[in-house]
C-alpha cells in the first residue's frame, strides 16, 4: 500500500511535478503527465475538464482525499494546489496510485 502523502512530497522533492490547475488540463488534454493528482475540493468543472481529457489521453488520475491546502501543504507551497500533474516520480512510488485507481 503507497502512503499517498509521503508520495507526494518525495516526487515534489526529487521528481518531475507541475502544480496548478491550468497545467493539468494542459498535461491532461496532450497526454504528456504520467499521473494527475486531483484536490477533493478542485472546481467542478475543472474537474471535470481534468478528467475528460486524461480519460482520453489515457493518462491515470488520483482524487486526494483532502482540500486543495492540504495538497498545496504537503507539497511544500504556502498556497492551495487543486491539482498536480506527475512527469516523473522520482524516487517515490507515487506511480502506483494511478495503477491502483484503475482497477
Amino acid at each position: 500500500m503507497v502512503d499517498v502523502n509521503k508520495a507526494i512530497r518525495l516526487a515534489v522533492d526529487t521528481g518531475d511535478v507541475k502544480l496548478g490547475s491550468r497545467d493539468a488540463v494542459k498535461a491532461a488534454l496532450n497526454g504528456e503527465a504520467k499521473l494527475i493528482i486531483l484536490a477533493e475540493n478542485c472546481p467542478p468543472s475543472t474537474k471535470s475538464d481534468i478528467e475528460g481529457h486524461a480519460t482520453m489521453s489515457k493518462v491515470p488520475f488520483y482524487s486526494f482525499k483532502g482540500t486543495s491546502v492540504e495538497l498545496g501543504s504537503l507539497c511544500g507551497k504556502p498556497f492551495p494546489v487543486s491539482a498536480m500533474s506527475v512527469f516523473d516520480g522520482g524516487n517515490s512510488s507515487i506511480l502506483e496510485l494511478g495503477e491502483t485507481e484503475k482497477k
